[in-house]
């Protein structure tokens, strides 16, 4: 496995690859990798020849007072996970090598970035598109692989690539959890104890909303109320945002249908977490 950490040199290697014939998976990270990622790379490593992990803790996304600096990373441990997961190699850049001294260009896609994640977070989703697509463009991918639960983030990707007439087919992949169903997240690390507990609040309410769309129950407005009363009984609970929005356009619903999906953002102290799940089909 090499580890490459320059442009120039991702770049050269991409060629030779295709040259080769090669066909090139991608899974792009910010590091600290945890089961969920490895989810993503096993699905890369059936899916091409060449498997490429980028590890880069982009700060464009992160807004004043968010934990840019306070992100976990490990390379070193990141390394020996993506050996095991057969990773061919990982391209770990500087903040500096991507975004070098008058940089200034950006991608912005309008509509579906103005709410959820987007509404709390102005500038995340130009962060997101902005490094993506250089990252596409160093890497040269067919295939790039993501994780449902990020699924905003999912949805911008795949419409910024349909606009932009990229050549990269888009894979989301299913919410990866740990055995009491909280989804697994980098951040999961700055929870306390007591904290833990508290953010299974963010899966038990999905559950509990399936359970109710099973029951009959239709009305969007109703099952936001009761949700957001049960998630207001954790102490540290703090709710950014409880939707139930149409899975592409993401515009938010009165009535469920086969296409809704629940998607949340609670602070439990000071760390964010997102959850989501679709709530006719029991699967996220």
């Amino acid at each position: 496995m090499d580890t490459i950490k320059t442009i120039s040199e991702m770049v050269n290697k991409v060629a030779s690859a295709r040259a080769d014939g090669q066909t090139i998976s991608f899974v792009p990270t910010m590091g600290f990798l945890h089961q969920g990622h490895l989810s993503l790379l096993e699905e890369g490593r059936k899916r091409s020849d060449l498997l490429i992990l980028s590890i880069f803790v982009n700060p464009t996304q992160f807004g004043q007072g968010e934990d840019f600096e306070d992100y976990p990373r490990d390379l070193h441990q990141d390394s020996a996970l993506a050996q095991q997961a057969g990773v061919d190699i990982i391209f770990a850049p500087t903040a500096a090598e991507m975004y070098p001294m008058g940089y200034a260009t950006y991608v912005d896609v309008e509509g579906i970035t103005e709410t959820l994640c987007g509404a709390s977070r102005p500038g995340h989703f130009r962060g997101v598109c902005m490094v993506v697509s250089k990252l596409f463009n160093i890497v040269q991918p067919q295939v790039a692989i993501f994780g449902n639960k990020d699924f905003q983030q999912l949805a911008v990707i795949k419409r910024m690539v349909l606009d932009l007439n990229m050549s990269v087919e888009i894979i989301g992949m299913p919410i990866f959890r740990e055995a009491d169903g909280l989804a697994m997240s980098s951040r999961n690390v700055y929870l306390s104890p007591d904290q833990r507990r508290q953010a299974l609040v963010l899966s038990q309410s999905l559950v509990q909303a399936q359970q109710w769309v099973a029951e009959g129950e239709t009305d969007c407005v109703e099952i936001i109320a009761r949700l957001r009363n049960n998630i207001q009984k954790q102490p540290d609970a703090r709710i950014d945002y409880v939707q139930i929005c149409q899975q592409l356009s993401l515009e938010e619903q009165k009535t469920i249908d086969a296409d809704s999906v629940l998607l949340f953002a609670v602070y439990i102290g000071k760390t964010r977490l997102i959850d989501n799940g679709f709530l006719v089909s029991a699967y996220d």
